[in-house]
């Protein structure tokens, strides 16, 4: 314990000596930073060496889409945080008279997921350095080597520009202990991962963003283009294997397309799981543990649809990319509501949209609860419903979900790996987790000619409605 504990020590010593000297860098000096560090886990032949090592060393997902990934999401943060301010004054508001001033966080500790350990390192190491902050990563021991190894390749972006390349650094040989120590003596804790993971971030006593559980549905209506529909769906859920948190795990389609839908799946390398081969499917994917309490095999999260049926058992097709299975009634009472970590999917079919919200909202609540849901529709009356009625943090319309959840290029939203539930998930915040989520702001008030409002601009109105 003490050992561990003067490990953290000597990792967190030498952060804050670093972030000592960015804290008094130029917007010019972090912009460069980023720059720096960015092209180190975006060029061609540094991402091929991560995506191979992540997925030799933890045997989730494939070389190409982690390849896709790391260029979409650093490309995307980069873009993000270019020009951004983020040091010194950042924002006047004339008006009110009020300045803000942007101070770094200091030493972050970021705990970084198995399914995902070099992605989302460089993409939320470029984050915290924009503030000018230091980070201190804490990897999944089953996946340690890959995340090292992007650490690596990041100080060396550090040490192009002359920054002190203890900016990053990385737990080299993880574990709960460790992780917990580092939780109580960084400033700022992100904790990218699991429920428990981020349950244990929330308790360290440190300030801390997290994320909760992923069970991101699709209403497919009877008014979408529907081969487009599915052709995002299968982009989406089988995309490295499903190793997003964000990929679909159900979609409900309308009864009249129903039939069109399941062809088309079938058509783009679905096999469907019927009768006791549905049954065979779940007894694979969940298992009894220590207590006889079952959850998801570890041996098949981000494994290909293939090597899933193989593992149950089942025979299927060459080539088959997606295992689907049709869902029941008892939504709550059944697995493959769950959030499944693979390329494996649910179905259910609805007649009437208040139906389909019905399921909608029994999945979400069941598991994943503040994260993301989206139709395929459009109809503006079915996206205003969803947008009032769910209690989730995003909603894609028209949207391969998983791309889209944490930013892309055809929408909107910030991009990230790191996606905040709000209260509705566990979470402090409902955002997608940016460079601005790493800055104290303090804010500059000056005194103004008071400007105080009557009683009547008040509660004028309102009480000549209620008289």
């Amino acid at each position: 314990m003490a050992e561990t504990a003067q490990m953290i020590s000597s990792l967190v010593e030498k952060a804050r000596a670093a972030q000592k000297i960015a804290a008094g860098y130029s917007q010019q000096q972090l912009d460069d930073i980023c720059f720096a560090v960015a092209w180190e886990v975006y060029n061609d032949e540094n991402i091929k060496i991560l995506a191979e090592m992540a997925v030799e060393e933890t045997g989730m997902g494939n070389v190409p889409d982690k390849i896709a990934k790391h260029k979409g999401k650093v490309l995307g943060v980069i873009n993000d945080v270019k020009g951004v301010k983020s040091t010194g004054c950042i924002e006047e508001i004339p008006e009110k008279k009020i300045k803000k001033y942007a101070k770094p966080v200091g030493v972050v500790g970021a705990l970084t997921p198995v399914t995902n350990p070099t992605a989302t390192p460089a993409s939320n190491g470029v984050s915290i350095l924009k503030g000018g902050n230091a980070v201190i990563f804490a990897p999944h021991p089953r996946s340690k080597k890959a995340s090292a190894k992007a650490v690596e390749f990041m100080r060396r972006g550090l040490k192009k520009v002359g920054a002190p390349e203890d900016l990053i650094q990385i737990v080299k040989e993880p574990s709960i202990e460790a992780t917990g120590e580092l939780m109580k003596q960084v400033d700022l804790v992100l904790a990218t991962g699991g429920s428990a993971m981020v349950k244990a971030a929330y308790s360290s006593g440190t300030p801390a963003y997290g994320v909760g559980p992923g069970n991101s549905v699709q209403i497919i209506a009877e008014d979408a283009d529907w081969k487009d529909a599915v052709a995002k769906v299968v982009l989406s859920k089988c995309f490295d294997n499903a190793t997003s948190c964000s990929s679909e795990n159900s979609i409900i389609v309308e009864d009249s397309i129903y039939e069109n839908v399941l062809k088309e799946l079938e058509e783009a390398g679905t096999y469907v799981c019927r009768g006791e081969e549905r049954k065979t499917l779940e007894e694979w994917m969940w298992i009894p543990g220590k207590t006889g309490h079952r959850s998801i095999n570890p041996a098949i999260i981000a494994k290909s649809a293939e090597d899933i049926a193989a593992g149950a058992g089942l025979k299927v097709p060459a080539g088959t990319r997606i295992l689907l299975v049709e869902g029941v009634d008892a939504i709550e009472d059944d697995f493959f509501s769950l959030e499944k970590l693979s390329p494996v999917l649910t179905i259910f079919k609805y007649r009437g949209f208040d139906r389909a919200m019905e399921i909608l909202i029994r999945l979400t609540d069941n598991c994943g609860t503040g994260h993301s849901c989206g139709i395929h529709t459009k109809n503006n009356d079915y996206m205003e419903r969803m947008s009032l009625q769910m209690r989730t943090s995003r909603i894609m319309i028209n949207q391969p979900q998983a791309p889209a959840n944490g930013g892309n290029f055809f929408n909107g939203m910030a991009s990230t790996t790191t996606l905040g539930c709000g209260t509705w998930g566990g979470n402090i915040t409902t955002e997608n987790i940016t460079y601005k989520h790493f800055l104290n702001v303090t804010y500059v008030s000056e005194w103004f000619a008071p400007v105080k409002p009557t009683d009547d601009e008040i509660w004028g109105d309102f009480f000549r409605r209620y008289e």
